[in-house]
């Protein structure tokens, strides 16, 4: 169900949803301490201004004094405890995206919380299931929130060691901005009719053109995740060995990236890259433009060798010859319709003929499915437009299992790049109760109807 502003604050009171009173933050951005139980974050949300181009200031939003935001880490298994203080002048959450945990933790409003106003800070608490690369952003006003910066990298770290001695990470994120900084339009009707509103300006953990240093000879686990609003991301790395070890969150058996990998908004993809030769670069692209450079320095470790596979994750297997099966169509609904009487996003888009309504906060009261908990089920995916969509569900992980137009080594995900006119089947355990958001994230698709909620009771 969803919730009114008294109910959350009656039936979640131990959360901590309470205001700050005038200098009850000091000025830090990101404390951290350590505790016997688990790890400590305080995480500001404040405006930040950045220099994305050169000698020109853009009035960004930042989680941790950064866009995007300060890395936070977090053992498997371990309860990861944030502390979320919002500072800027509009309501936000935090969403934990691709992470299995209570619905009171999932950051999505009206739903599981209430939006954090100015001044207010909410207490996220849960346990980390899965070890993997993960991500955190609003999900209020998403276009202009994550657009202005609104995102951050979550990485759980595996229990034991994984043979990996050096990882870097590197979010992606293309930019709304104009040639001296300024925001543009983050969400234009026309585009999000189609592909999506893109950004301008890529950066590499916010930075144009970044060169990234690697250690030569090693062996480099390097975690990519777009975080873009838009943007699928083609990437590619000619001339380098290197190997996919986990997608989005979840390992993989060891396999070369091959000639390039469409990691779509929400993605994440674990590559470990074979550093060459000190003084020699490494050209990280997207398709044929370079996103950025990996740069090989000299160091005193002996050569570095292929570790073995990721230990899997605690996912729950699906019973496949006793699973329902639900279909899913994702479709544009033929015409544009504009609610100019409160200025609502117009419904571009739609799952099985209904559009879901930012603007209306009792949408999750009608979901879309009703899952039994503790079966197993398989939902087809049919994408019918010439558009692709990455799929995500909240509070599950569900296991990629066929597709009428690429061959499947099944794996386990949270989010799903649906090619155009694809027919994908993907299958779960319904193991997580709640009501949970299953959606399109291009956020401006997200935003004009390609949402729905999934209940499991």
């Amino acid at each position: 169900m969803s919730f009114t502003r008294r109910q959350i604050l009656g039936g979640l009171a131990g959360l901590a949803v309470v205001g700050l009173g005038a200098g009850g933050a000091s000025r830090y951005w990101l404390g951290r301490r350590n505790s016997e139980a688990g790890h400590d974050y305080e995480l500001i949300a404040a405006p930040l201004d950045l220099e994305l181009v050169s000698s020109h200031q853009t009035p960004a939003w930042a989680f941790g004094g950064s866009a995007p935001g300060t890395e936070l880490r977090v053992r498997q298994g371990e309860w990861l405890r944030v502390r979320f203080i919002n500072k800027l002048p509009v309501p936000t959450t935090i969403h934990w995206h691709g992470i299995r945990l209570p619905l009171e933790m999932d950051g999505v409003p009206y739903v599981s919380q209430l939006p954090v106003l100015p001044g207010e800070y909410f207490d996220y608490r849960f346990r980390v299931p899965d070890a993997g690369s993960y991500w955190y952003h609003p999900h209020v006003n998403s276009s202009e929130e994550l657009g202005r910066g609104l995102v951050g990298p979550l990485i759980v770290e595996e229990r034991e060691p994984t043979g990996f001695l050096h990882e870097r990470t590197l979010s992606l994120k293309s930019w709304h901005v104009d040639e001296e900084g300024a925001f543009t339009a983050f969400s234009v009707s026309r585009e999000a009719a189609r592909g999506g509103t893109a950004g301008r300006l890529s950066t590499i953990n916010g930075v144009p053109q970044a060169v990234i240093d690697l250690p030569a000879g090693q062996i480099v686990r390097v975690r990519l995740l777009n975080l873009d609003n838009t943007l699928t991301y083609r990437l590619n790395m000619p001339g380098v060995e290197a190997q996919i070890y986990a997608l989005d969150g979840n390992p993989v058996k060891p396999r070369p990236l091959g000639k390039e990998y469409w990691l779509g908004p929400g993605m994440r993809i674990c590559l470990a890259i074979k550093v060459p030769a000190a003084g020699e670069e490494i050209s990280l692209r997207n398709g044929p433009v370079r996103l950025g450079t990996f740069r090989s320095v000299a160091n005193s470790d002996a050569a570095g060798e292929w570790p073995p596979a990721l230990p899997v994750n605690p996912v729950s297997e699906p019973d496949m010859a006793n699973a329902e099966k639900l279909n899913f169509n994702f479709e544009w609904v033929g015409s544009v319709s504009v609610n100019v009487d409160n200025g609502a996003p117009p419904s571009l888009w739609q799952i099985n003929g209904k559009a879901w309504d930012i603007t209306d906060k009792t949408c999750a009261d009608r979901p879309i499915a009703k899952l039994q908990k503790g079966r197993s089920y398989i939902f087809e995916l049919k994408n019918m437009t010439q558009y692709q969509h990455p799929i995500h569900l909240h509070g599950m992980s569900f296991k990629v299992i066929g597709s009428n137009r690429r061959t499947i080594i099944p794996y386990f995900t949270d989010t799903y790049l649906l090619g155009k006119n694809e027919r994908a089947r993907v299958a779960l355990v319904a193991d997580n109760p709640g009501v949970w958001m299953f959606h399109c994230h291009v956020i401006d698709h997200m935003e004009t109807g390609l949402m729905a909620a999934i209940e499991v009771s």
